[in-house]
């Protein structure tokens, strides 16, 4: 979950990057994927303190995976985000055995896989989905 919350961090400030460059049809994809990020690490990092665990903090900066300057290249970033966090999702569904760490984790997956396929669609990638979004199969 730590990691998880991590990505979800690094999600939030990459769509700081994203949102200058996209085009304004795509504002309001840039909104909500921006909202529901924060939402799920603001529900999630609720999660980690009722058990007394420690949560990570957002970093000062965080070195993109791309020179993001149109479009395109905002898009692509995005699909990368959420494919990140997708990633680190999935990862806790793998490793956990508590109940309620498995159901917020195959929601975050799930909305994770949407919305990149949402963002492939703006790229006009085909296929816009993953057959096992967050794994490498």
């Amino acid at each position: 979950m730590f990691d998880a919350i991590a990505a979800e961090h690094a999600a939030i400030y990459g769509y700081g990057m994203v949102s200058p460059h996209v085009m304004p049809e795509d504002n309001e994809l840039v909104s909500k994927s921006l909202a529901q990020h924060r939402d799920r690490r603001e529900a999630a990092v609720a999660l980690m303190k009722e058990r007394s665990v420690n949560v990570p903090l957002p970093a000062v900066g965080y070195q993109l995976p791309m020179v993001v300057d149109s479009p395109s290249s905002a898009a692509k970033l995005a699909v990368q985000l959420e494919s990140d966090c997708a990633v680190a999702w999935r990862a806790v569904l793998e490793q956990t055995d508590i109940e309620q760490d498995r159901a917020f984790g195959g929601t975050a997956l799930t909305q994770c896989a949407v919305t990149a396929a949402r963002w492939r669609k703006v790229l006009g990638a085909w296929p816009v989905t993953e057959a096992f979004p967050g794994g490498s199969e």
